[in-house]
């Protein structure tokens, strides 16, 4: 028997998969989203009584597309005859590609160039990811409501203009892999490192964007793809380490990197040597090549910071940003010194782009505290911590913060 509890684990592990195949099933977002509610409420009314199908994630596929087909046939006057036929029709496979999978298709589909950078971000996330509209409106810096028209906008616009639920294929699937791949490495990101709450590690997140990454590969396997999946890896490798038992963060350099995954780690460095050797490598590839240095390092004291500074370098010729920016900073700090970081963090603080970037707060503080200056050490933690809003990172600056009053006032 089922009681709500596995229902409730079957909805985290599944509910995405069988929203995807429902869109592609059903044509339409918000009917697929409510024939999705639809077969987990008949789930929580008839599997404690009858029992888990054997194969829960095909039950509610089969079991949403019913109930949509009965709502449209309730509202037959108000829909044509054939788009109620078409959807009871049985499904059939449209040879698109080597890949038949639901949600990298409804990936793709969000992506489409005809959709803004930003709406196809924030529907990807929402539709095929499964965040919250609020947790994608702090990921932007926008107000939920604003997030909310985005991602309505762009549903309306899929739906007006026809566009397919497909993987392209030859011409038309450049064009919008730029876009796939940060949606992946997006909902990576989050799953790595969530931007807010109580938890750091979220594997669903991080284990779905390395399965498309996965995927992803299979259908294209340019250097960037392969780098992209690269980099996940390497840094997935890291996940046992960072945290102690008690759930707080552990910064890199005081890892056990016994705990690293060396699986990971070797699977990771391959790829990214493939990706290396490939034309057209570009940010994800380098960045996959500067996780891969840190990943060869035998201890914290070993990495080779010199080779990491010139892959940020090309990095940031390749991409310019900000973030790259800081990253750069850090690594000439290990480097030279963190004197030598100081005053190019300073100099990217008071430019103000990330005024509002946590991480950017928090790497002064540190360097401060390396290079002696307790008092604006002090200030950058303490300005970090009112920024950051994920449970770990916030006690892990409040610690360094406590510490550092504590040693200042005796």
């Amino acid at each position: 028997m089922a009681d709500a509890s596995a229902i409730e684990l079957i909805y985290r592990q599944h509910s995405r998969q069988v929203f995807a195949t429902l869109v592609r099933l059903l044509g339409d977002f918000d009917r697929a989203e409510e024939a999705l509610q639809e077969a987990f409420r008949a789930a929580l009314e008839q599997w404690p009584v009858a029992g888990q199908p054997a194969n829960p994630a095909a039950w509610l596929v089969s079991t949403g597309r019913f109930k949509a087909i009965d709502a449209l046939r309730r509202e037959r006057r108000f829909v044509a005859l054939d788009s109620v036929e078409e959807i009871a029709a049985p499904a059939v496979d449209d040879g698109h590609g080597p890949l038949e999978d639901d949600r990298l298709r409804l990936i793709f589909t969000c992506c489409h160039p005809g959709l803004s950078e930003a709406a196809r971000l924030a529907l990807t996330l929402r539709e095929v990811c499964g965040l919250t509209t609020e947790a994608i409106a702090r990921a932007f810096l926008l107000p939920a409501p604003t997030l909310a028209q985005r991602i309505v906008r762009a549903k309306h616009k899929i739906r007006v203009a026809g566009i397919p639920y497909e993987v392209p294929v030859g011409a038309e699937l450049q064009p919008r892999l730029s876009s796939v791949l940060r949606v992946i490495y997006l909902v990576f990101n989050e799953g790595y490192s969530a931007s807010s709450g109580e938890q750091q590690w979220r594997p669903d997140l991080a284990d779905e964007a390395i399965r498309l990454g996965r995927l992803l590969v299979d259908l294209l396997p340019e250097a960037e793809v392969v780098g992209l999946l690269a980099l996940m890896l390497l840094q997935a490798s890291r996940q046992r380490a960072r945290a102690d038992s008690n759930g707080d963060l552990v910064p890199l350099d005081a890892q056990d990197r016994s705990l690293w995954q060396a699986a990971l780690i070797e699977e990771g460095i391959a790829l990214v040597e493939r990706a290396l050797g490939l034309p057209r490598w570009g940010a994800y590839a380098l960045q996959a090549a500067i996780a891969a240095v840190h990943a060869e390092a035998a201890s914290a004291s070993a990495t080779d910071w010199p080779q990491i500074v010139g892959l940020y370098d090309v990095l940031l010729h390749v991409e310019p940003s900000p973030v790259i920016e800081l990253n750069r900073a850090v690594a000439i700090a290990m480097r030279d010194g963190p004197a030598a970081g100081l005053v190019l963090i300073d100099a990217l603080l008071a430019r103000g782009e990330l005024a509002g970037y946590h991480l950017a707060h928090a790497a002064r503080g540190d360097l401060s505290e390396r290079a002696g200056q307790h008092a604006a050490a002090i200030d950058a933690y303490r300005t970090a911590l009112g920024l950051a809003q994920q449970a770990p990172e916030r006690r892990h600056l409040a610690q360094r913060l406590e510490a550092l009053e504590t040693t200042t006032t005796r």
